[in-house]
């Protein structure tokens, strides 16, 4: 096997013997120059089928956490009865390494699906309090049981499927507002957001849940007004992008924002902002 490209001193980019392209993981795989012939005793893991855009994402998550993410996956696939997608496995351990992130700076974003989520999708429910509880064992830290949520509608959000036109109506209406909270972040931020890139997937499924929560009545109210007050001091032009945004969503679905939902819209325009380059330093 060949490795092509570095894509960290981890993480490289090789060729198998049948020409095709791959990522494989390893303790200094990427030190020594390339190209170089590399041994299977060398790789910890490899993953195929992985976008550019995603060679990106991966090359900026914490080789430990994408590692036991990927034999995590191993056991939740065999407990599931339908197929995930290729990325499933990056998605979630970007969702993972967000979410011990988040914990090391003590801020707390609650979910107030869990409820629906344990109710509609019991199965789900039961792989993300199995994983929550493996995550806090390898990694010592302490997360809250919320995260149970996120890792259930991971897995949902990952599930090969045909598309569900039962509900077309709302979900035209979701993406009509998510292209317009789009435009106003490239506007007030004078980027452009590549929406074909794993760093708009994200921001948008993270947005989806949040407009879902809103028409639904299920704003968030929890104990974040210090977080949120720091986070606007320190961040004025993401501060007045979010405003912007939620006098748009406030005006056209006649609903009030809490500063949970606030918070939640900062922490997640400043994270797609700053793969921009927008000049921000704040990595949630």
């Amino acid at each position: 096997m060949k490795a092509i490209k570095k894509l960290n001193n981890n993480v490289v980019v090789c060729v198998d013997g049948k020409g095709r392209e791959l990522i494989a993981m390893g303790k200094g795989l990427g030190f020594q120059s390339l190209p170089r012939e590399v041994s299977l005793s060398e790789i910890e893991r490899t993953f195929y089928d992985f976008e550019v855009s995603e060679q990106n994402i991966l090359k900026d998550l914490p080789a430990d956490v994408v590692l036991f993410t990927a034999s995590l996956m191993d056991i939740i696939k065999n407990e599931l009865p339908y197929d995930l997608s290729s990325n499933a496995t990056l998605v979630m351990a970007d969702h993972i390494a967000f979410a011990i992130e988040r914990a090391k700076q003590n801020i707390v974003v609650k979910m107030p699906l869990l409820y629906e989520v344990q109710q509609m999708y019991p199965l789900e429910y039961k792989i993300g309090k199995y994983a929550l509880k493996k995550i806090k064992r390898e990694f010592e830290i302490d997360l809250p049981n919320d995260e149970i949520t996120g890792i259930a509608l991971n897995l949902i959000n990952s599930r090969l499927k045909v598309k569900d036109t039962a509900n077309k109506a709302t979900g035209l209406e979701y993406e009509d507002m998510l292209n317009e909270v789009t435009e106003i972040i490239e506007q007030t931020q004078r980027i452009i957001i590549d929406k074909d890139s794993f760093d708009y997937s994200r921001y948008a499924t993270h947005l989806l849940y949040l407009f879902q929560r809103i028409r639904n009545n299920k704003t968030i109210n929890s104990a974040n007004y210090i977080l949120y007050k720091d986070l606007v001091d320190k961040f004025p032009s993401i501060e007045i992008c979010v405003s912007k945004i939620c006098h748009h969503i406030e005006e056209k679905w006649k609903v009030q924002l809490s500063e949970d939902e606030k918070l939640y819209l900062m922490l997640h325009v400043n994270r797609i902002c700053v793969r921009k380059d927008c000049n921000l330093q704040y990595r949630a």
